[in-house]
């Protein structure tokens, strides 16, 4: 059992690992053995909450087809043990990410002070910038 938060836990027997050939540089390692791992992950096999299942929804984007299985490629690593790793973390960061509720914004206003320094500021500008214009006569 993986523990994603204090309310999930998913099984590792609901995550299946493939293993492909990885693109990119590596010389002849590339074209002779499969180190990428593909993860596929069903999100239907887990009870999330209705709201953090929308945010999974919206979090995962392409790597979620239209059935529900999140599908994750790690290719980062040379070899399968830590690329297998590297998805099964991503898989989890972004579970983790998903059952954050996020902190409603209260709208604010800004204060009297900040106000005025604001002004200030404009006011100085804009005679900085009208000192530029002064006429000049050369005699």
């Amino acid at each position: 059992m993986l523990r994603v938060s204090r309310d999930l836990t998913i099984d590792e027997n609901d995550i299946e690992i493939g293993f492909v050939r990885a693109s990119g540089p590596g010389g002849q390692n590339v074209n002779k053995l499969a180190t990428a791992a593909q993860l596929r992950f069903d999100t239907r096999r887990v009870t999330l909450p209705e709201d953090a299942a929308l945010r999974l929804n919206r979090i995962a984007g392409q790597r979620m087809t239209k059935d529900g299985v999140i599908v994750i490629h790690a290719q980062r690593f040379r070899t399968q043990e830590r690329n297998r790793a590297d998805a099964i973390d991503r898989l989890l960061e972004m579970l983790r990410e998903a059952m954050v509720r996020p902190i409603p914004r209260r709208a604010t206003k800004p204060t009297f002070g900040s106000k005025q320094r604001r002004l200030e500021g404009k006011k100085r500008r804009s005679d900085v910038k009208a000192k530029r214009n002064t006429a000049r006569f050369d005699d």
